[in-house]
């Protein structure tokens, strides 16, 4: 308590403890760690032959191979053992995706790109709304310069208070397919790692870093978040420029 980490509320002859907001999620993080099992290596070659059953034609094995090596290698130091090979296997095919842009004809009209430091709070917030607001005419990607290993619960709480998911999101770090596929770079606090590509219209949004936040705050960030994407998406929609826009 000396630290701050819990907190004490005494109600009659009864006191009540808990984890103090700022540190839930780091709490949460290293109780998580205790029900994790020991899982068998990642089974890479059928999550390469499977892409390629799935990309048919547009991508030689060893093109594949490495692309989900690469996955694989970037994902290591930050995702939970037991979410790896899936999370490859996401993680690559978002990259293949990106990479054939121009190639595959049921391809969105536009790709929206939400970047953040940790991709754990204020991409996904953003993710998550336009998705639900968009429907197939928009493709969104979401990615971190420091991606976390995990979306904060605290995020996932806030989301979910107003019907929202994360429809399996989870952090990436930030790769060149993606971000030369975005018609729209949309970045909150990253710095300069997310330039976008010439061409591509770049919105920086100036929202607070979420981590250690209450609820409350969180909720705020939320809403601004919310404001802000409903006030993009109808001019997604209609295809008007934006790139007299810099910021929103």
């Amino acid at each position: 308590m000396d630290e701050g980490i819990v907190t004490r509320q005494p109600e009659g002859r009864r006191t009540w403890y808990a984890i103090a907001p700022p540190h839930r999620d780091r709490v949460t993080a290293l109780l998580s760690l205790a029900d994790q099992r020991p899982s068998a290596p990642p089974d890479l070659d059928r999550v390469v032959g499977d892409l390629l059953v799935r990309f048919h034609g547009t991508l030689t094995r060893e093109k594949v191979r490495r692309v989900v090596s690469d996955a694989h290698t970037r994902l290591s130091e930050s995702t939970p053992h037991h979410l790896l090979a899936s999370r490859t296997a996401t993680f690559a095919i978002e990259r293949i995706e990106a990479s054939l842009k121009n190639r595959l004809h049921r391809d969105p009209d536009v790709t929206v790109l939400f970047v953040c430091v940790q991709n754990a709070g204020r991409s996904q917030i953003a993710a998550s709304v336009l998705r639900r607001l968009a429907g197939p005419h928009i493709r969104v990607h979401t990615a971190g310069s420091a991606p976390a290993d995990d979306v904060r619960s605290s995020i996932i709480t806030v989301l979910d208070e107003v019907g929202l998911s994360l429809d399996g999101e989870f952090p990436k770090p930030l790769t060149t397919e993606v971000l030369e596929a975005a018609d729209i770079v949309v970045t909150m606090g990253c710095g300069d790692i997310c330039v976008p590509r010439i061409g591509a219209t770049h919105l920086d949004w100036d929202i607070p870093d979420p981590a250690g936040l209450s609820l409350t705050e969180l909720r705020t960030i939320r809403n601004d978040i919310d404001l802000r994407v409903r006030d993009l998406l109808p001019r997604l929609k209609k295809g008007e420029s934006l790139a007299v826009h810099s910021a929103l």
